[in-house]
């Protein structure tokens, strides 16, 4: 008697994918989708690829996968000032993959799409002798001319950061198959709390249009802050000046740090924050400060803006500090 039969392409997108559509989709049963943006409105678009051992860890719970995927993709899009609109999904299938998996796959992302409000509206599923990999592209829309750059930063602007720094990186210690010895030194309740950070970027979509509104360049922070302020600067053509004991850490990452001080380099060059990293005129910062405590998310000055370009002066515990590398790089 044959098995049961795996089913097609087609199937698997009627099954999975067409209920988490939105209508510029076209209910997946055409090629292409169609986006009507606003007259007086741009396009923005972001990519991001993942793939198995590289960005996520192949047994992770396919789920987290999912949410991780579209989330990379709404953070840039909020650190562009951008209110997301759709995204294209390709989905590259290794050997052995089973229903089940697809089934939580298309669960989380379909939760962070609703979350998000940035429906699926198209793409391709393929198979791989590889390892798994998917690709993302989100468009986003914003007032013409209105989109934020990382080029807009000024010398005097303030530098701040949301949320918390070092817990995606910390996080991936602690959730992954090799755990150095500090993790076991931390409660339980922190290794969670590190553990989801990596497993669950939380884009901060929320803050689109405050940051349209008040911020001078932004960018969210997914290669470490020491690198993504280095990328931010070079666009801008200027320099900073930075306090390093004002970066803001989670209470989790504290104890992490705490039980082995060499962790606090990892934290601000680790990656996998998903915060928002900006610039912000003097006379607008309290306006930003504002919104970002109204949708529930600190708002940290870590330094500020100035006219030499290329030079970034760090500063612990009032002493000069340099990094010999300051962020993820795939190569």
């Amino acid at each position: 008697m044959a098995g049961p039969q795996t089913p097609g392409e087609f199937e698997l997108i009627a099954r999975y994918f067409a209920p988490i559509a939105g209508r510029d989709g076209l209910g997946l049963i055409d090629d292409a989708a169609l986006l009507r943006p606003a007259r007086g409105y741009e396009l923005v678009v972001t990519a991001d690829a993942l793939v198995a051992g590289v960005h996520f860890f192949p047994d992770d719970p396919p789920a987290s996968i999912g949410r991780k995927a579209l989330g990379v993709n709404l953070s840039d899009l909020a650190a562009k000032g951008a209110k997301p609109d759709g995204f294209v999904l390709t989905l590259a299938l290794p050997k052995g993959w089973t229903e089940d998996w697809l089934a939580g796959f298309a669960e989380g992302l379909g939760a962070m799409a609703g979350e998000g409000a940035c429906p699926l509206i198209g793409g391709d599923t393929v198979s791989t002798p590889g390892p798994l990999m998917l690709s993302i592209t989100a468009f986003g829309s914003v007032p013409a001319g209105r989109m934020l750059l990382r080029s807009g930063a000024k010398p005097g602007d303030i530098i701040a950061v949301t949320g918390t720094i070092g817990d995606g990186a910390l996080g991936l210690k602690a959730h992954g198959p090799d755990r150095p010895a500090w993790v076991g030194k931390l409660a339980e309740a922190d290794r969670a709390f590190l553990a989801d950070r990596y497993l669950h970027p939380q884009p901060r979509i929320a803050l689109a249009t405050a940051l349209q509104t008040h911020a001078s360049a932004a960018m969210d922070i997914s290669d470490g802050l020491v690198g993504d302020l280095a990328k931010l600067l070079a666009a801008s053509k200027a320099g900073a000046e930075i306090d390093l004991d004002a970066v803001p850490f989670s209470p989790a990452a504290r104890n992490a740090v705490m039980a082995d001080p060499a962790l606090a380099e990892l934290a601000w060059t680790g990656g996998d924050d998903y915060e928002i990293l900006c610039t912000v005129p003097e006379g607008e910062y309290p306006s930003l400060a504002a919104a970002t405590e109204a949708v529930g998310l600190g708002f940290a000055r870590i330094g500020r803006v100035t006219a030499e370009a290329g030079s970034v002066h760090y500063t612990e515990a009032g002493r000069s500090r340099t990094f010999a590398r300051g962020s993820f790089a795939h190569f």
